[in-house]
């Protein structure tokens, strides 16, 4: 997270929100009023939940009475609230309603009779198939890029005008110039590589003095930052993703906005935020939402709690709050064809606003995936949040998917260890928990990401090491995410947090870099090697039914090396990995249950036929993945 901002101007924007508001002159909202937000801004027909609320914003807009006229539309409620220039206006909108334009009449009564206003609002047809679209799975591979650090395709949009932070390659928090351009060139390079789904970082206005490049500080949630490009970019980008065979995932924040939210300068009630206009910070007491110990008050404090004076906490219990983010979210999937959301700290966020935001997304795309992040290295506490849970406090969530953050660590931590005798051991015994999970095979397991050291690093530099990790990543009963730049051995601060050493720009994006990784120019040896590493198995993996779906049989670790097999009625793949430096023989007679019958495997990385008889022979410092 960036480093906090002023609570003191926090407390002056919401304070002054508020006195405006309440300040209006009765001689001002006799005047015609503007309407400056209708937002969902359009909407679909034939949807699932025939529900649509309006979040309509204009000078003393709530004097004034909605009506329509529109052949299976109505208005079932209007809503009006402490800020009068809101009105929340809930439409019913039927499956006989055709797409068209809706005209919203608002006419004024008794004082405010003089005035009125009118709005068209669009209902579009939903593209064939919408509601079945098919989310990301275990046949894919997800590729993460920070955009404003992966390729700068258009450098007319690197600063632009009304934006605070402006570009500044010199400063790692500083804005490098990547966009929504630079991702669509560099399609057939992600493809090439072998991913199947593109993960980039929020790409919504973040419209912050600094530190703005990240997107986890929404200042405005229907719009595609100007310094990435456009909507209609956005929307590009996912259609050019799908010609070249790649699904498209949203990276969102529902639990905190940026200070420089719209809202934030005439919010529309008291209680829009937590603690309004005054910044408590969460103590991240994760397990106090699940904890049959915890206090009430650690509990809130986790979910109310701010992340910094310029990250304003959502508050979710307020039924508005709840729809509106609801909405948002549909919306995005709606119009850019997205194949599944990556949501940023899931468990922040109030309980029961998760259970009811998954259960209508779920109900609304059947066939969709989510990824949560749940930061921590239990598993008893990741799958908590995993849809068919049955926990004990009775909390029930539709969440498809979680970051599988135990299990990454736990082989993170096990390669970095050069000391130890039985390195996999934590990471044999957290996989054998998988029974926590009520689908362990739809977690997403990753080497790294923008919030941590990179690999090569925590690994030491060691390249034997490096590709352990890589495969095992690839080869696990999982949906397999790589961070961008990994492929390339970047490396980063390993001992303290730091963002900026973790999110460098990725070589070659950016006209005149002397690296070009698109094309190989400029690159190590040892770097051109792990990038063909990367692309070997990852193609690799596209093409085996066996590690989409098969079964997964693991031996205990011995001597630091560790064995497991992915199998199913037709193939059996083996993976076996030696961390030792010298080499370790192990008796293949201990593996009979696997293979039994078996004289020998193929290769998938050299090729070479590897003899099963009686011993297994793995090289100093290796990884094996053998066909059987």
């Amino acid at each position: 997270m960036p480093a906090p901002f002023s609570r003191t101007l926090a407390s002056l924007l919401i304070a002054t929100a508020f006195l405006a508001a309440a300040a209006v002159p009765l001689a001002a909202r006799a005047q015609a009023p503007a309407i400056d937000h209708v937002e969902p801004p359009f909407w679909w027909t034939g949807m699932q939940d025939q529900r649509l609320q309006l979040m309509v914003h204009g000078p003393a807009i709530a004097d004034l009475e909605p009506a329509l006229d529109y052949p299976g539309v109505r208005i079932a409620q209007v809503t009006r609230v402490a800020n009068r220039n809101y009105v929340f206006i809930d439409l019913i909108v039927d499956g006989k309603a055709a797409p068209g334009d809706v005209r919203i009449a608002f006419a004024g009564k008794g004082e405010a009779a003089a005035r009125s206003a009118s709005y068209t609002y669009k209902l579009l047809a939903r593209e064939a198939g919408s509601s079945q679209r098919k989310g990301f799975d275990t046949q894919d591979a997800i590729y993460q890029v920070m955009p404003d650090r992966f390729a700068n395709g258009d450098p007319k949009n690197d600063s632009v005008a009304g934006l605070a932070d402006k570009l500044d390659r010199k400063l790692g928090h500083g804005r490098h110039g990547g966009d929504i351009q630079g991702m669509i060139d560099h399609l057939d390079y992600i493809a090439g590589m072998g991913f199947t789904q593109l993960w980039p970082t929020p790409l919504v206005e973040n419209d912050m003095p600094a530190a703005s490049y990240h997107g986890y500080a929404a200042t405005d949630h229907y719009k595609i930052d100007p310094r990435y490009g456009s909507n209609e970019d956005y929307l590009r980008l996912s259609r050019e993703a799908k010609k070249h065979g790649i699904g498209l995932i949203q990276d969102v924040v529902l639990s905190h906005i940026g200070k420089n939210h719209w809202w934030m300068k005439d919010l529309p009630t008291p209680d829009w935020i937590n603690h309004p206009g005054k910044f408590v910070a969460t103590a991240h007491h994760r397990t106090a939402v699940q904890d049959p110990y915890a206090s009430k008050e650690d509990a809130s404090n986790f979910t109310t709690g701010w992340f910094s004076p310029g990250m304003p906490d959502m508050n979710q219990t307020n039924p508005l709050v709840a729809n509106y983010l609801i909405q948002n979210n549909i919306w995005w999937i709606e119009y850019a064809g997205l194949s599944g959301l990556r949501i940023d700290t899931f468990g922040y966020s109030d309980g029961a606003f998760l259970t009811a935001f998954t259960k209508r997304l779920m109900s609304e795309y059947p066939k969709l995936n989510m990824v949560g992040e749940e930061w921590s290295k239990l598993p008893a506490v990741v799958s908590h949040w995993q849809r068919g849970k049955v926990n004990f406090d009775g909390y029930v969530n539709s969440m498809p998917s979680m970051m599988d953050f135990p299990l990454t660590e736990a082989m993170r931590t096990a390669l970095a260890d050069k000391e130890g005798k039985n390195i996999f051991s934590d990471v044999y015994e957290t996989l054998s928990l998988d029974y926590l999970y009520p689908d362990p095979s739809r977690l997403v397991l990753f080497e790294a990401n923008h919030d941590m050291a990179r690999i090569y690093s925590v690994v030491n530099e060691d390249f034997d090491r490096y590709k352990m990790d890589i495969a095992f990543v690839m080869t696990m009963p999982r949906i397999p995410h790589f961070y961008t730049g990994d492929e390339l051995l970047m490396t980063s601060e390993t001992k303290t947090r730091d963002d900026n050493s973790y999110r460098r720009d990725f070589p070659g994006g950016w006209a005149g870099d002397k690296v070009n990784a698109f094309t190989g120019a400029g690159l190590g040896a040892r770097q051109r090697e792990a990038q063909a590493f990367v692309r070997k198995l990852v193609n690799w993996r596209k093409n085996s039914p066996v590690i989409h779906h098969g079964k997964l049989m693991h031996y205990g670790p011995e001597q630091n090396t560790y064995v497991y097999f992915r199998y199913d009625d037709t193939k059996k793949v083996m993976v076996a990995f030696n961390a030792n430096d010298k080499e370790t023989v192990l008796d293949a007679g201990r593996f009979r249950e696997m293979l039994s019958g078996v004289a020998s495997g193929r290769d998938v990385l050299t090729g070479k036929t590897v003899s099963l008889k009686d011993e297994i022979r793995l090289p100093a410092k290796s990884t094996l993945i053998l066909e059987i």
